[in-house]
């Protein structure tokens, strides 16, 4: 047993010896070990050698290469903060290198990959939509352009599911005009999303409870005149009956 277990401890020392000596690496061997092991999928080793290559060697070509392979590691490793602040850095000291566009596409991903159910706060989810309006006004031409745009789709989504859950509440709360606010902002600004039916059934509910007829009628033939075959729309002209 003795023997087994000192030849565990030969083989442990034999690794850690092995592992190389990064205080005396140039820019482009510790930017070469990051991106081994990148390939291993260690993510927290390679952020770290990417880190290094910065520190040391600042004012290389490999350092502004390290920070946007870096803020990929981190991201890879889900240190979505660790991530954000490195794009932040390659964005702010290289606004004018060849993988700027995919610097912003990827901080939209940092955020996109963070979305939570519409049910629970979207600050992250704002800052996903605002991050890919980036990539597209900035880069329209670009490859992430594209994929920026689908994603789109689904951060709208999300935040005008938000407020309609808002809106909802305020309505069980017979809090009318708050739950009024949260209903018209998605039939303004979300005019796209799966929402907009619900939304326009609850601005002709509200005003009807509120005796605001004029109003009411006017959101039911938008309702109407878009979706005539809807639920929502059966469901509101019985309101008004």
């Amino acid at each position: 047993m003795k023997k087994y277990a000192f030849l565990l401890l030969f083989l442990l020392t034999a690794c850690a010896s092995s592992k190389p000596d990064m205080s005396n690496m140039s820019a482009e061997e510790l930017y070469n070990q990051g991106y081994d092991e990148l390939q291993q999928t260690s993510w927290s080793q390679a952020a770290a050698s990417f880190e290094k290559v910065e520190l040391d060697h600042p004012y290389s070509k490999w350092a502004t290469k390290a920070k946007l392979m870096g803020a990929y590691a981190y991201y890879k490793g889900e240190k979505y903060d660790d991530a954000i602040l490195s794009l932040d850095r390659f964005i702010r000291y290289h606004p004018g290198n060849k993988d700027i566009a995919y610097a912003y596409y990827m901080k939209g991903l940092c955020y996109y990959d963070q979305i939570v159910g519409a049910e629970k706060d979207q600050e992250v989810t704002a800052k996903a939509e605002e991050a890919f309006k980036q990539v597209i006004t900035r880069f329209p031409n670009s490859e992430y352009a594209k994929d920026a745009k689908a994603k789109m789709v689904l951060i709208r989504d999300h935040l005008a599911g938000q407020e309609m859950e808002v809106g909802r509440y305020y309505l069980s709360q017979k809090n009318y005009l708050s739950a009024l606010n949260r209903f018209s902002t998605v039939v303004e600004k979300y005019q796209t999303t799966p929402q907009i039916e619900e939304a326009l059934y609850r601005e002709v509910e509200i005003y009807t409870i509120l005796g605001l007829n004029k109003e009411a009628k006017m959101s039911l033939r938008v309702l109407g005149h878009n979706y005539p075959q809807s639920k929502w729309y059966q469901m509101a002209e019985k309101l008004q009956k």
